[in-house]
């Protein structure tokens, strides 16, 4: 049998779902500011996932996978336990910003928190402490703000420690298919989960104003991969035989200024010399062609079709290999 799950005052008996929300500060006038908290408490005991979403204001794709995936799960027939906290940076989603205005700071740089911080320390230190902790696996979901991207996911654990191994086989069963494995900055979840023994990615859902439908479909399965591959619900996992992981990046920049003309699409194969891109005049002229300096991956480029000459074009990601 399973037993009680409880984050703060929200309590789920086996075999039961509790929507709810937690206050975790106020506003100026003091009204509370509450994230919404979904807990699903399998009838039958096996592991626990946390799933959360909005750490960046702007970056709306995961609330939408997380909403469908809460909409499939049938606590009678779950084993284990799902924590979903589904909009975790209250300020910044208000603001429409990947920043809170509250104090300024970025949630995913924010964890494992502070009790007696800024606001996004804090309400990281709560998150953290009472609901990440429980967890046996953890999927930040983010996506890379408005800026078009690939949807891939991301290892941020440092290769040396032993954690990094079930980091990177959690990213394999998600399953997108393109998986960046590189050590973050201090902050992430995806840093701090894996600290205290706690496998934990960050699935990138492309990036778009608003909800990309094709991206949250991707989410999607990616969530249900993960909690059929550790036997919290019951179907064969969708996941690629072979998936390409990448270490870093090469900005492509613009020497010149001028409109953006396109060689390469997202996620193109590229090998060194392949063009990128054409910088060109008002008129049409090429004035530069940008080409790939490595064998690479065409992972992101330039929200608008113009740049200033040192600009970012795009991103390709490099030192292919494949799990």
């Amino acid at each position: 049998m399973s037993e009680l799950l409880q984050v703060e005052q929200l309590k789920a008996e086996p075999g039961e779902r509790v929507d709810g929300y937690l206050t975790v500060a106020e506003m100026q006038d003091g009204s509370p500011v509450r994230l919404p908290v979904s807990l699903v408490n399998g009838a039958e005991p096996g592991p626990t996932v946390y799933l959360q979403a909005i750490s960046d204001g702007d970056e709306l794709n995961g609330i939408a996978v997380i909403r469908q995936v809460l909409k499939r799960l049938d606590p009678a027939r779950l084993k284990g336990k799902v924590i979903a906290v589904l909009m975790v940076n209250f300020h910044a989603f208000h603001a429409h910003q990947a920043f809170s205005p509250a104090d300024g700071k970025k949630m995913n740089r924010c964890f494992p928190g502070r009790q007696d911080g800024t606001s996004s320390e804090r309400i990281a230190y709560r998150l953290f402490h009472h609901a990440v902790r429980q967890a046996d696996y953890c999927i930040d979901l983010h996506q890379g703000g408005v800026r078009p991207m690939i949807d891939e996911v991301r290892v941020r654990v440092d290769r040396r420690k032993r954690i990094h191994r079930a980091c990177l086989e959690l990213a394999r069963v998600f399953g997108i298919g393109y998986i960046l494995d590189s050590k973050g900055p201090d902050g992430q979840l995806a840093r701090s989960g894996p600290e205290e023994g706690i496998p934990t990615i960050d699935p990138e859902l492309g990036g778009c104003h608003g909800w990309d439908e094709k991206s949250i479909q991707k989410g999607i399965t990616g969530v249900e991969n993960v909690l059929k591959h550790y036997g919290l619900i019951q179907g064969t996992p969708h996941i690629p035989e072979r998936q390409v992981v990448v270490d870093g990046f090469f900005s492509v920049l613009a020497n010149r200024g001028g409109f953006i003309e396109y060689h390469a699409e997202l996620y193109d194969h590229l090998q060194k010399g392949d063009p990128v891109a054409d910088i060109t005049d008002p008129f049409g002229n090429v004035l530069e062609t940008l080409r790939a300096p490595e064998e690479s991956i065409f992972w992101s480029h330039n929200l608008r079709p113009m740049v200033a000459s040192g600009e970012l074009v795009g991103m390709l990601g490099k030192n292919i290999w494949y799990v």
